[in-house]
Order: structure tokens, then C-alpha cells, then sequence
């Protein structure tokens, strides 16, 4: 479908590759691009897409990304080698505008980061931003008020999207509970173990001024093994002007 016609509908997806390392213990990206394919989403947040020492490669070279999908990477990564910023990535279709880019310092005991991209999908300008939060409740509550913090800092505001590994065991507390001060928290369902899902680590945050319509979790033979996470996704679309003006409303409000 062209930008021109496509339905203000986005659909949006998060997805931890575990640097394309599978359930059977195999790194094999073209399984991880399939799952991708499956999806069919407009936007991806990706974690763990470089690999974590020497010189942090990506597990997703960017030319099998070109001829296997229709995506391109937001390259947000500061190596020659690597696409991500601490395994963070975007992948948009390929007539999306990317038009601004930033790196996340999130505090931590481990090096920990989120990505912000402004695009324009098909007509639609939205921020969205990925995230992979810390193992420990304490740090995922400063990690969370610092990505909170940023987005309270941008001059210009967006329709925006949150999306990734949240490691948050709890399912309305914690970090959740956070980010539910002033935006929507989808709850996709449970994205981990791949083989065994049980719990929802991985979400997808909306600011008031958009409303997700459907929301799930991509289960087939392919994700099952691709990674030990599953990949969520959710529809969404414009809330209305009542979201709006709450959205207003909420930004003249102390933040936490």
C-alpha cells in the first residue's frame, strides 16, 4: 500500500532477538527476519540486536535486512559494526521519513539505554520509542522516570509510542505503574519463555491521544524458536479530541 493511501492505522511491534540466538541455542538471524516478515508491522522496537562484547556487532547485518524484508534499520549505533544503542534498535518500512533520532542514558549498574525516533508513517507522525529495562526493580523505576523525563524535555510533542523488554515481573505494579501515571499501558499477554509463555515482559505504552484497538502476542512454529521471547504487537489509532485535550491537560501536570 502507498504512503498516500495507507489507513492511519498503525501497527506496531516489539521484539527481543536475544542476538538471534534461538531456543535450540543456534544463532540463525533468518529465522528472527521471517518472525519479522510474519509480523507485518509498521514499526519495530528491537532488543539485544548487537551483540554485547568486542566490537558489538549486529546480529541483523543491515544488507540481509534489506533483501529479506521491507524494512530498513534507524541506525542509532555509534560502532561502524553495530546498529543499536545497547541492543536497542528501530526497524520502519521503507517509505517511512525518519525525522530525528536520539540515544537514552538510562541509569544503571549495567550499561542500559532507549532509543527515540520522530517518523512519519504513511502520512502519520508519531515518536516512538524503544527500551530494554534492567533485571532489578529499583533500577527499571529510574530507568522509567528517566525515559518519562525525556519525553517531558522535548520541545515539540508527538503522539508516542513506548515499546519493549520491560523485564517487569509484576502486572500493574513496578515500573507499570510508572509509565500508567499519564499514558495508556497495553498488556499484549505473556511473551516469555517462547517455549512457555507465562509472563508479560514485554509491552507496548501509548501517550492519551492514541487508542490501541487490538493488541496480541505473535505466537507460531517460527517465533517458538526464533528467541526466547515472543513478539507483541498492537493496532493503533488516533484517540479523538477528548484524548487530546486529557493529553493536554496531563502535560501541564507535575510528571511523577
Amino acid at each position: 500500500m502507498s504512503a498516500s493511501t495507507r489507513s492511519p492505522k498503525l501497527r506496531v511491534a516489539t521484539y527481543n532477538i536475544r542476538k538471534s540466538i534461538g531456543t535450540d541455542r543456534r544463532r540463525r538471524p533468518e529465522r528472527v527476519l521471517a518472525v519479522l516478515r510474519e509480523l507485518d508491522a509498521d514499526v519495530v522496537a528491537v532488543q539485544e540486536v548487537d551483540r554485547r562484547f568486542g566490537d558489538r556487532s549486529t546480529a541483523l547485518p543491515p544488507e540481509v535486512i534489506a533483501e529479506e524484508t521491507g524494512y530498513m534499520p534507524v541506525r542509532f549505533g555509534i560502532r561502524p559494526e553495530s546498529l543499536g544503542w545497547h541492543g536497542n534498535m528501530l526497524l520502519v518500512r521503507r517509505d517511512t521519513e525518519v525525522m530525528s533520532t536520539q540515544r537514552i542514558e538510562l541509569p544503571a549498574l549495567e550499561p542500559r539505554g532507549a532509543v527515540l525516533a520522530d517518523l512519519r508513517v504513511g502520512g502519520t507522525a508519531v515518536r516512538v520509542i524503544g527500551m530494554h529495562l534492567g533485571l532489578l526493580g529499583l533500577w527499571r523505576k529510574r530507568q522509567a522516570r528517566a525515559v518519562l523525563m525525556c519525553l517531558e524535555a522535548l520541545e515539540d510533542p508527538l503522539p508516542t509510542v513506548m515499546m519493549g523488554d520491560l523485564n517487569e515481573w509484576v502486572m500493574d505494579g513496578g515500573c507499570l505503574k510508572l509509565f500508567a501515571r499519564h499514558h495508556h499501558v497495553a498488556a499484549p499477554g505473556p511473551s516469555f519463555h517462547s517455549r512457555r509463555p507465562m509472563a508479560a515482559l514485554d509491552r507496548i505504552i501509548t501517550s492519551l491521544d492514541l487508542r490501541v484497538e487490538a493488541a496480541g502476542v505473535h505466537l507460531s512454529p517460527k517465533s517458538r524458536v526464533a528467541s526466547d521471547h515472543l513478539p507483541v504487537w498492537a493496532d493503533i489509532v488516533p484517540a479523538g479530541p477528548t484524548a487530546a485535550a486529557e493529553r493536554h491537560h496531563v502535560a501541564q501536570s507535575p510528571l511523577i
